[in-house]
């Protein structure tokens, strides 16, 4: 299993240095994991790290991030990861599957998800989702009564069709929808942790993360409820969605909120910085980009999954350059 990218409870209370101190320490950090790197290398890194709290401090946020994209490393992790497969394989059943989550704590498991997922209830629901997907992957299902839903990218969703209901659960990540009709006359929801959204004989996707729930509507509509009651009809062509705070104000709908099932990305005169946010939660890499760059407005289609390609059409189309600094660190800066 490859390490969670979601933002760390650690790393977003972190303040984060300037640019120009992250990108040393990312350079410091290419260096000394080199396979040349020298004694006469790390004196020198040494003495960099030590000229400053801002140096320090950078260095602390850019190990911060490595621990979520660099493989696991050390026994005890390595054991708890495998029990922790075992538990979810033996245990069909999402409360054994947490029992087996429970089981496998003693071997630090806790503090390592904890450190690289966020908070520990929503871990522990995930893994007993139903449905999961791993980072950069996109599954389909069809459900009993003809409903098709996909799922996007590290995501994880359960499903409860019971006599009067149809449930759909999600964790995290995001689903598109396609709702059937239902012999029964059940309704239809999703539920985040956020509230309740009914579809009336529709297409939407529903994206939710630590902050929000997104939602867009393509056909029909949807109603949104908040956990204090509020209610919101969503028609086609409209989106809102749902925080702690309640329900999120009309806007348009997203097309690239459609088509993500396709692997591509879509850039609708959005900027540079939104559209690499959305290429990033595919990738097991961290993407900065520039201040001074960040604002540019990006039209165009890119692949989910390549982000090599994408990164070239944007470097051949837009006053940028690529830094990679490591296989995991890449920077967009002006050219």
């Amino acid at each position: 299993m490859q390490p969670d990218v979601a933002m760390p409870a650690a790393l977003s209370a972190m303040t984060k240095p300037d640019r120009e101190t992250l990108q040393e320490a990312a350079n410091w950090y290419a260096t000394l994991h080199g396979e040349d790197a020298s004694p006469a290398d790390r004196q020198a890194w040494q003495t960099w790290l030590n000229q400053s709290e801002a140096h320090a401090r950078a260095w602390r946020y850019i190990e911060t991030v490595s621990q979520r994209f660099a493989p696991l490393r050390g026994g005890g992790h390595q054991a708890a990861l495998a029990g922790l497969k075992a538990a979810r394989h033996e245990s069909p059943g999402r409360r054994r599957v947490l029992g087996g989550l429970t089981a496998v704590f003693g071997l630090g498991l806790a503090g390592w998800m904890g450190w690289h997922h966020g908070p520990l209830p929503e871990i522990l629901m995930a893994w007993g989702a139903d449905h999961r997907t791993a980072i950069g992957e996109q599954r389909e299902i069809a459900l009993a009564d003809g409903t098709r839903i996909w799922l996007n990218t590290d995501s994880a969703l359960s499903v409860e069709y019971r006599e009067d209901i149809r449930l759909l659960k999600l964790t995290r990540g995001e689903i598109l929808v396609q709702t059937a009709h239902d012999a029964k006359d059940r309704p239809f929801y999703v539920e985040t942790r956020y509230g309740r959204l009914r579809a009336l004989g529709t297409r939407f996707s529903v994206l939710h993360d630590n902050t929000r729930t997104r939602l867009d509507v393509f056909e029909s509509a949807v109603e949104v409820s908040d956990t204090a009651g509020s209610v919101l009809r969503v028609e086609a062509g409209r989106g809102s969605g749902l925080t702690a705070g309640g329900i999120a104000a009309l806007r348009p709908a997203e097309r690239a909120r459609e088509v993500w099932y396709r692997g591509i990305v879509v850039a609708d005169d959005i900027p540079l910085q939104a559209l690499i946010d959305d290429l990033a939660r595919y990738q097991h890499a961290h993407i900065d980009v520039a201040p001074e760059v960040a604002g540019l407005g990006i039209i165009g289609v890119y692949p989910a999954n390549d982000l090599g390609r994408a990164l070239a059409m944007l470097e051949n189309t837009l006053p940028i350059r690529i830094n990679r600094h490591t296989s995991w660190w890449i920077t967009l800066e002006p050219r």
